[in-house]
């Protein structure tokens, strides 16, 4: 746009459309699997990932995340107030993953019979009504802090053999440490499912970060929230255990962007420290 030069007037009402009219936002993190990209907008910015509608803060604060085979490029288009759009490519960099063995697990926890069949399918309808919340919240950017203390046990993305048979990829970190040991909110966030045991999980609890993101902590021997409770990061939300499908005491932390399953681990600086440090 080229503005007017005679009067003041004009060169004011001039920077004014330019400020509404920039697309400009700022990103961090990396663009790779299991990844998560935090960015900052113009307030009231639309904000699509290759067409797909991605949520975003009243103050333009937005998240996006990647899966574990995601690859290639996407594109990423903020459309500003004023109608301007900027697109971004991202190129998805690619993980390697290591493969775990898993062996001594009940034979009717690798393959359910057929009367488990109905609550492991109504659980999963409770997981996925607890992850399509979308509350406008911003509590990931605080920051997280390790929900637990102990050995790191188990790896985002590894591909696990149960009982010698392949299974799927594990999508979150593992702590080990002692049962009863307690498990921590990483970051504040809003309870949006607290259940005392699952087929698979056993006690389980999944905490809403805003926006899509939200954490879930598996196998706890006590879940100590109710679906709705507002929690501060560091307070206590359950205990380490070894319910469901666990071949012994441990907190499998996971995390969700949307329906895509990010790496936790990738937000933290270093290990979470030894147990019976918390």
């Amino acid at each position: 746009m080229l503005c007017p030069r005679p009067r003041r007037t004009w060169l004011a009402l001039c920077a004014a459309f330019m400020s509404h009219a920039i697309a400009a936002f700022e990103l961090q993190g990396e663009a790779i699997q299991g990844g998560l990209l935090f960015g900052q907008a113009t307030p009231g910015s639309n904000i699509t990932l290759n067409g797909m509608r991605v949520p975003v803060a009243p103050d333009g604060q937005f998240v996006i995340g990647f899966g574990r085979d995601e690859s290639g490029s996407v594109q990423l288009a903020v459309t500003a107030p004023g109608g301007v759009i900027e697109e971004r490519e991202l190129s998805i960099q690619t993980r390697e993953f290591d493969i775990e063995r898993v062996d001594g697990l009940p034979p009717r926890t690798v393959t359910p019979d057929p009367e488990a069949l109905e609550r492991i399918r109504e659980e999963a309808r409770l997981v996925n009504a607890a992850r399509a919340r979308r509350d406008p919240r911003t509590d990931w950017a605080q920051g997280f802090a390790w929900p637990a203390s102990g050995r790191l046990s188990g790896f985002y993305g590894s591909q696990r053999i149960l009982n010698g048979e392949p299974g799927n990829p594990h999508y979150g970190v593992d702590v080990a440490a002692p049962e009863g040991s307690p498990v921590l909110a990483p970051a504040d966030g809003v309870i949006s499912l607290a259940h005392p045991d699952m087929y698979y999980s056993g006690g389980t609890i999944i905490l809403d970060h805003g926006l899509g993101l939200s954490s879930t902590f598996l196998h706890l021997s006590a879940v100590l929230v109710e679906a709705g409770q507002v929690v501060r990061q560091g307070e206590l939300i359950g205990r380490i255990g070894a319910t469901g499908r666990a071949s012994g005491p441990h907190l499998d932390w996971r995390m969700n962007w949307l329906d895509r399953r990010v790496d936790p681990q990738r937000l933290m600086s270093g290990p979470p420290a030894p147990a019976g440090d918390s």
